[in-house]
C-alpha cells in the first residue's frame, strides 16, 4: 500500500551535511523531512576534523556551545621522517579569530545536530530508503521504502541529497561525477594508546625507502576520552580488498564493508614507526578505507539539489570535507527557507551552483596535491595556508548575489563576497559586559551593520540617515533585515541615545580595523556570514539595488 504525504523539502541522508540543512531549515520555520536507510547512527570516528569556519557557523545556529564541550583541541601536528622529527606545524591564527580548531567523532557530530533538530519537533526517519524519484515545474515526487517494508510517496517543493559518495539522488539525476581513485588502501582503527605524546597534538610518521618514496606512514590523530586516537596507516597485504568489485556507480571511497584490522595490525604499526614506546589497547572499530576523487559537474538541477559527498569527494587531507558538506548544506538552506516563504529572486537558489562548485573544485584539486605532495609542499606561506584549512579564506566575489569585484572602500578591509569577520569590545547601554560582533549576528538572518564614522563632521556622528537606510532595508526585505548601529569609540557621549535602532559602541576600536571603516559605511551581512555589501558611504538606492539581488523588488 502506498501512503502519501506532502512537505517543503525532503531530504535524503542524516549525516552532518543532511542534519545542518534540516536544523537550518527548522530554525527558519521551514518543513522538512529527513530520511537515512541506515537503521541506526554509525558508531565510526569517520570524519573527525572540525574546522574554524564550521565552528562560526554552528555559533551562528545556536549550538556551538555542545560542539565545544564534545570536541577536543587540535594544536598542531608533529612529524617524523625516518624516526627524526621535523618542525612541528603549530594550527595557530589570529587573534581575532574567535574558534580554533577541533576534534569530534562524526557520531558525535551527528548526535549534537539531531538532539538540536529534535527542538523543532523534527526526527531522522530511520531504515527509510529514497529509491525513486521525478520532479516537475511545480516539485518533486519522492518514492521511499520504509523499515517496514511499506512504500510511500511524498511530494514536496524541493528534494535535497545528502546521501553520500554513492547517492541515489545524483544518480537519480543523471549528474556526472568526474575524477579519479587512488590506487592504495589504508586501514583505520579508534584505539586507546599509551604514550607519553604531547596532548592535543596529531602525529604523523613516515618511513621513506631507498627510493625516496614513503613507504610506510602512520597516522595519529587525538579524540575526546582519556588516551583516544584514531589511527590510519597503509593495509597490510592480507587485509588488501582491491580485488573486491566496486559499487555499481564505480566509486571506491570511504570504509569497506571487509574485514578491518585486528588489534596487532594496529599494534604493528606503531612498533614501526611511532616516535615514542607505545602500547594500543581497547579497539572500539577499524576498517579499510578506500579514496576516490570526483566533484559533479552541476550541484543542481531544478527543484533538486546535492550537497557533501554527494557532490565531491576526495582525500581526508587536512579535514576539509565534512566541513566542506556542512558549509554546501548551510549555504543552501537559507536560500529554500527564503525562496518557500516568498520574497526571494527567483535567481537566488541558482547562485548555490554558482557559489558552491567552485568551492568544491578547489578543495578536491588542493586535498588531491595535498595528499601526494604534503602540506607543507604548498607554495604560500604558512599564515595563508593556515586560514584556507581552516576554511576562513572561502568567499564568493564575484557572485550575482553581491556587489562588484571592486568594492571595498581602500581595499585593505573585507568586500563584497568576503567572510564577514569577528570583532570584540562591542558595548550596549544595558549590558554591563562587551559583547563580540558574532553575538550581534547569532540566531539572525541578513543583518545591516551601519558604522557611524565621523565623516568629517566635527562632534557628530554622521548617523542621521540611518533610520532611513534602515527602513529601505526593511522594506525590500518584506522586514527581513535586522538593522545594528556601530557607533566609533570617540563619538561624543549621548551620541545614539535618541535614535529607535540597536546601538553598540566600538569600545576598543575592533570593528573599525577588522573592516577598514572611514566614515559612514554599511556592511550588509549574508545569513551565511558573507557581507552581501560594503557601502561607503552609504545611500538608500544604492542599498536598495543590493537588496534586490537577493530580494524580489
Amino acid at each position: 500500500m502506498v501512503s502519501t504525504d506532502t512537505v517543503d523539502v525532503l531530504i535524503a541522508g542524516a549525516g552532518p551535511v543532511g542534519l545542518t540543512a534540516a536544523v537550518e531549515l527548522r530554525r527558519r520555520g521551514i518543513g522538512c523531512r529527513v530520511v537515512d536507510r541506515l537503521p541506526e547512527r554509525l558508531p565510526y570516528a569517520k570524519a573527525v576534523g572540525i574546522q574554524p569556519r564550521t565552528l562560526e557557523i554552528w555559533d551562528r545556529m545556536g549550538l556551538v556551545r555542545a560542539a565545544l564541550e564534545a570536541a577536543v583541541p587540535m594544536l598542531g601536528q608533529l612529524t617524523y621522517v625516518n624516526g627524526a622529527e621535523r618542525p612541528r606545524i603549530e594550527l595557530a591564527l589570529p587573534p581575532e579569530v574567535p574558534y580554533g580548531f577541533a576534534a569530534l567523532p562524526q557520531y558525535e557530530t551527528e548526535r549534537i545536530l539531531d538532539e538540536f533538530l529534535a527542538r523543532f519537533g523534527s526526527r531522522i526517519e530511520r531504515g527509510t530508503e529514497l529509491v525513486g524519484f521525478a520532479q516537475d515545474a511545480d516539485g518533486v515526487t519522492s518514492r521511499l521504502v520504509t523499515a517496514s517494508g511499506a512504500q510511500e510517496e511524498v511530494r514536496s517543493r524541493y528534494l535535497v541529497g545528502c546521501d553520500g559518495a554513492h547517492s541515489a539522488v545524483r544518480k537519480g539525476l543523471g549528474l556526472g561525477f568526474e575524477g579519479g581513485a587512488f590506487p592504495e588502501e589504508y586501514m583505520l582503527g579508534d584505539v586507546e594508546l599509551d604514550w607519553d605524546m604531547p596532548h592535543g597534538y596529531g602525529v604523523r610518521a613516515m618511513h621513506l625507502g631507498a627510493d625516496g618514496a614513503v613507504d610506510d606512514v602512520l597516522v595519529c590523530i587525538p579524540l575526546p576520552g582519556h588516551g583516544r586516537y584514531r589511527i590510519s596507516s597503509m593495509v597490510p597485504p592480507e587485509l588488501r580488498t582491491a580485488a573486491r568489485p566496486e559499487s555499481g556507480d564505480g566509486v571506491a571511497h570511504g570504509l569497506d564493508g571487509g574485514a578491518g584490522p585486528s588489534l596487532s595490525h594496529l599494534q604493528g604499526v606503531l612498533d614501526r614507526l611511532a616516535p615514542r614506546p607505545a602500547t594500543a589497547s581497547v579497539l572500539r572499530w577499524s576498517s579499510v578505507f578506500r579514496i576516490s576523487h570526483r566533484i559533479v559537474d552541476r550541484y543542481a538541477d531544478g527543484r533538486v539539489f546535492v550537497a557533501g559527498d554527494a557532490a565531491h569527494i576526495h582525500p581526508p587531507t587536512g579535514a576539509q570535507g565534512m566541513n566542506t558538506g556542512i558549509q554546501d548544506a548551510y549555504n543552501l538552506a537559507w536560500k529554500l527557507a527564503l525562496a518557500i516563504q516568498g520574497g526571494a529572486r527567483p535567481e537566488l537558489l541558482a547562485s548555490y551552483d554558482t557559489e558552491r562548485r567552485p568551492v568544491g573544485v578547489e578543495v578536491v584539486g588542493r586535498t588531491v596535491r595535498h595528499a601526494a605532495e604534503g602540506v607543507q609542499a604548498d607554495p604560500d606561506d604558512p599564515g595563508t595556508v593556515m586560514l584556507r584549512e581552516a576554511q576562513l579564506l572561502i568567499g564568493y566575489r564575484g557572485s550575482p548575489l553581491v556587489g562588484p569585484p571592486e568594492e571595498g572602500g581602500d581595499g585593505d578591509g573585507p568586500r563584497a563576497g568576503d567572510r564577514a569577520p569577528d570583532c570584540g569590545g562591542l558595548t550596549g547601554h544595558i549590558a554591563a559586559h562587551p559583547l563580540r560582533l558574532y553575538d550581534l549576528l547569532r540566531d539572525r538572518g541578513h543583518v545591516l551593520l551601519l558604522y557611524a564614522g565621523g565623516d568629517g563632521e566635527p562632534g557628530g556622528t554622521g548617523a542621521d540617515d540611518f533610520p532611513a537606510l534602515a527602513a529601505t532595508a526593511r522594506d525590500v526585505s518584506l522586514g527581513r533585515v535586522a538593522t545594528c548601529v556601530v557607533l566609533p569609540d570617540a563619538a561624543p557621549a549621548g551620541a545614539g541615545d535618541t535614535m529607535t535602532l540597536p546601538v553598540y559602541r566600538d569600545h576598543r576600536g575592533e570593528f573599525a580595523r577588522q573592516y577598514a571603516a572611514r566614515g559612514r559605511t554599511a556592511f550588509l551581512v549574508r545569513p551565511d556570514g558573507y557581507l552581501s555589501a560594503r557601502l561607503q558611504p552609504p545611500t538608500a538606492g544604492e542599498l536598495a539595488s543590493r537588496l534586490a539581488l537577493v530580494f524580489q523588488v
